[in-house]
Formats: structure tokens, sequence, C-alpha cells
């Protein structure tokens, strides 16, 4: 199963044109707002979160700061109509961002975007996977080096 795109914004005409201009290319998700965002976290397997900055509720980068710990490896781009240099530091630095895009967004532009992410994303996983069997190899050697001497 491909790693999945998730796209969180108020704006449902935003979240329509994202669907419509990578759904052929990615495996997109979609959510209104944070928590619906939380529920499809939960539900797939996303290696890469877009996220508008002002939203009702909860903003992009309070978004994704509350899902860094669960998530850490996800790859998190934000995306705001606004360029605000407080914005873009706390993104940094609070929410982890790969990339912070001005709205509205290049299509051509976002795609590479995405697509350099998912590698980063599958990248981590599969560091993950080796460092754990690095491990395991690890205790098996010292248990070995221990019942040999």
């Amino acid at each position: 199963m491909p790693v999945g795109v998730l796209y969180v914004d108020d704006e449902i005409n935003n979240l329509n044109s994202f669907k419509a201009a990578f759904r052929r290319s990615f495996n997109i998700y979609t959510a209104q707002s944070a928590a619906e965002g939380r529920q499809v976290l939960q539900e797939h397997d996303i290696g890469v979160i877009i996220t508008d900055q002002r939203m009702p509720v909860t903003t992009g980068i309070e978004f994704l700061e509350s899902i860094l710990a669960a998530y850490p490896d996800t790859i998190r781009i934000l995306l705001t109509g606004f360029s605000d240099v407080n914005a873009v530091m706390d993104a940094i630095n609070r929410g982890q961002v790969y990339k912070y895009l001005v709205k509205p967004w290049q299509n051509d532009e976002l795609k590479i975007y995405i697509q350099n992410a998912i590698e980063i994303y599958e990248l981590r996983k599969v560091n993950k996977e080796l460092t754990y069997k690095l491990q395991l190899a690890n205790i098996e050697l010292e248990a070995l080096t221990r019942t040999g001497s």
C-alpha cells in the first residue's frame, strides 16, 4: 500500500483542488480540521502531512506540534496564504516543518516537494528497521560472546 498524503485545511475548495491535482500521483486523504486530521492519522499510514496554517480552532503549527510525539517520522509541510515570519519560525521550531509554502501553491512545485517528502519518510522507515535489526544482532552477539567465554 502506498504511503498516504494528508492535507488539512478548513476551506473545502482548497481540499477539493488539492485532491483533484494530486490524486493520480499520490494516495490522498483530506481533513477539514485538526480533529479530522488526527482521525485520518489513526486509520491510515500517512507519510506526509500538509496543513494550512490559519484554521479556526487549531492552527497548522499547533496541529503539527500536537501530533509530533505520536507521528515523529511524518514529513510536515505548512501552507499559508500569509507570509508571516513568526509563523515560519514557529513552524520550523515547534512543528518540525520540512517546507513552508505560501498559497496559492504551484502544482508542479508542490508535487516535487511531496515526492521528496515521501522519499525522506520511506528512508526514515528503512533506517529505523535497519537500526532495530542491528540492535538485535548486537544483543545476540553479546549473548554468544558471554556464553562462549
